[in-house]
């Protein structure tokens, strides 16, 4: 009997590391502008299951991130999400290249044609900050080797660029 308290407290307690190990929720996306196209790429990296999760409490049902609908669903909540304002106040049209999921990582790929982001640009990332408190998202500018970080959560959803 003893043995058997013994090994369920060691099952306990692997189960209580790998489930508070997954208590930060972070993403991370890399904004920069390509030379060679004359375009800013944005690429996204989200945790699988987050984003699978975020999904099934939207539209109550579960989903595959590999089938066309459910990408599709990603992208709408996405582009409500995140968006880049120019100076101006209006907004960039960020284009949808695609998704490449695997066993860990859900990553997103944008891109706003035939532009440079100029300085006072304004990022709009709330990626799962409206689903996860504790999300927190890290979003790299790079603009000609210079690399800029800007951090978002419950608190700032919005900031510039310099």
């Amino acid at each position: 009997m003893r043995s058997w308290h013994s090994l369920a407290a060691a099952v306990l307690a692997a189960v209580s590391t790998l489930a508070s190990a997954h208590n930060y929720h972070m993403g991370i996306a890399d904004v920069s502008y390509n030379a060679v196209t004359g375009s800013t790429e944005v690429v996204h990296t989200y945790t699988g299951h987050d984003v699978e999760a975020l999904l099934a409490n939207l539209y109550q049902r579960q989903f595959d991130l590999g089938q066309e609908d459910s990408e599709a669903a990603l992208r709408r909540y996405v582009d409500k999400q995140f968006y880049i304002t120019a100076p101006d106040g209006k907004r960039l049209r960020l284009n949808w290249v695609g998704i490449k999921v695997d066993a860990d990582n859900v990553v997103i790929f944008q891109e706003i044609e035939h532009t440079r982001l100029a300085p006072a640009t304004r990022i709009h990332n709330q990626l799962l900050i409206d689903f996860l408190p504790s999300q927190k998202n890290t979003l790299n500018v790079q603009d000609s080797g210079a690399i800029q970080t800007l951090f978002f959560d419950h608190q700032n959803t919005e900031l510039p660029i310099k």
